[in-house]
């Protein structure tokens, strides 16, 4: 006869699982070495897509790839959309470039990503580059696709990595945006 008794364990949430995973394999790590979002300034929240975006960057970018330049961006976001770059100068530095063209050089990455759609500019006191937006990388690789510019195995990842996060419905968000007739869709988008 079947024991109608509930289960005494109970699932234990991401975190918890992490954490024990956490206690298991690397048990004589002390917390204090570990980074932790919720206890330590200086976190920014970014989308989990992002290294698959980046690659999709640097594939379009032709021959100037531009992915660290938007790593360097939602590095700097204040966890909202917006950053204002008032020195180029830090910001090409922390996307990688040095020497005497490096301003110029972070210059092109920038209209690189603003020109794929991944960002949206305003010029200000410290140039073209003064005030970004930044754009949902997902909704843009989305577009991207249905352009015909992002290579099928590249998409496929994106798709599997949208899927174990729990984020594909921003693509099926993503194409309904684009089935809107052209001035709805500019309004939302």
């Amino acid at each position: 006869m079947a024991n109608n008794k509930k289960n005494p364990t109970v699932r234990l949430t991401m975190a918890q699982r992490a954490e024990k995973q956490r206690e298991v394999l690397f048990p004589d790590t002390s917390p204090d070495w570990l980074w932790h979002r919720t206890s330590h300034d200086g976190f920014i929240t970014i989308p989990r897509t992002l290294p698959i975006v980046m690659e999709a960057i640097d594939s379009l970018s032709k021959g100037q790839p531009a992915g660290q330049t938007l790593l360097a961006l939602w590095c700097r976001s204040p966890d909202h959309p917006v950053v204002t770059i008032e020195n180029p100068a830090t910001f090409a530095s922390e996307a990688g470039f040095g020497g005497e063209r490096a301003i110029d050089t972070w210059r092109r990455r920038m209209k690189s990503l603003r020109d794929l759609g991944f960002i949206k500019t305003k010029s200000g006191p410290s140039g073209d580059f003064h005030n970004v937006l930044l754009l949902n990388p997902n909704i843009v690789i989305e577009q991207l696709r249905a352009k015909g510019q992002i290579q099928d195995g590249l998409y496929a990842r994106f798709q599997q990595r949208m899927l174990e996060i729990g984020t594909y419905g921003e693509i099926e968000g993503a194409r309904m945006l684009f089935s809107q007739p052209e001035q709805e869709a500019k309004e939302v988008f």
